[in-house]
């Protein structure tokens, strides 16, 4: 089994290090991991240590660091643009995106959306959204741990759209998401929609801005599970699942 993976804003370079702070805690008191066992510390950018567990201490584990891997990051870069869901759908696509692969996720107030992130509203949820991503990181053992912007204007997501490769998904495209080319490197920008769909004015605007409209299959999606549907596709095509 794959041992557990627990995040880190910094790496040390020496062959020993203390896991405190709540990342320790959790190992220590919830996952009760003993003298011995295997540990992977990631600073969520790529780098990885392979550990194994010294000590208990009260509030955390001292960790004795046997291997030092960095993963570089996959390209194209593939960055999600995700209307906002309601309720606890919000925090399944998030959790979706991150372990299918997503490198940013970008919230967006469609036009179409029910929710609203307003004033400290909206920084309660952004900040969820990021403890998210994180928890879905550890839980897929990602090295790279993904973005998650600030809330995007439709305007925003246009000036994100003008010089990447920008894919919307839509019901009604004419070309299959297969049928794209897809770049070697830069931005791969999918535009996932709310529940009611892309409105009209903002799917025109997205294709001005260059993006191209496709379709996943015959079934319609919710807006929650389109967006990973989509990822999948593309790692597939991306040869990321090698």
């Amino acid at each position: 089994m794959t041992p557990p993976l627990f995040l880190l804003d910094a790496l040390p370079d020496s062959s020993s290090l203390v896991l405190g702070g709540a990342e320790g805690r959790h190992a220590a008191r919830v996952r009760r991991l003993g003298v011995g066992e295997s540990v992977w510390v990631s600073d969520g950018a790529g780098t990885v240590l392979e550990c194994v567990v010294s000590s208990v201490l009260t509030d955390g584990l001292s960790l004795r660091v046997v291997d030092r891997r960095f993963s570089p990051a996959p390209l194209p870069r593939l960055v999600v643009v995700q209307a906002l869901p309601k309720g606890e759908r919000a925090e399944l696509a998030v959790e979706l995106l991150t372990e299918l692969g997503v490198d940013e996720i970008v919230p967006w107030g469609a036009s179409r959306c029910v929710v609203r992130w307003d004033g400290t509203r909206g920084d309660r949820a952004l900040e969820k959204w990021r403890r998210t991503a994180r928890e879905a990181t550890k839980q897929s053992r990602r090295a790279w741990l993904p973005a998650v912007a600030a809330l995007h204007s439709t305007a925003e997501v246009v000036a994100r759209l003008s010089g990447a490769c920008g894919l919307v998904l839509h019901e009604d495209a004419a070309a299959p998401l297969p049928s794209v080319d897809l770049p070697a490197a830069g931005d791969l920008v999918v535009v996932v929609g709310p529940e009611g769909g892309v409105a009209p004015d903002e799917l025109e605007t997205f294709v001005a801005a260059g993006a191209v409209p496709v379709r996943l299959g015959a079934s319609v999606l919710r807006t929650s599970t389109a967006g990973a549907a989509a990822l999948a596709a593309l790692s597939v095509q991306l040869d990321r699942w090698n």
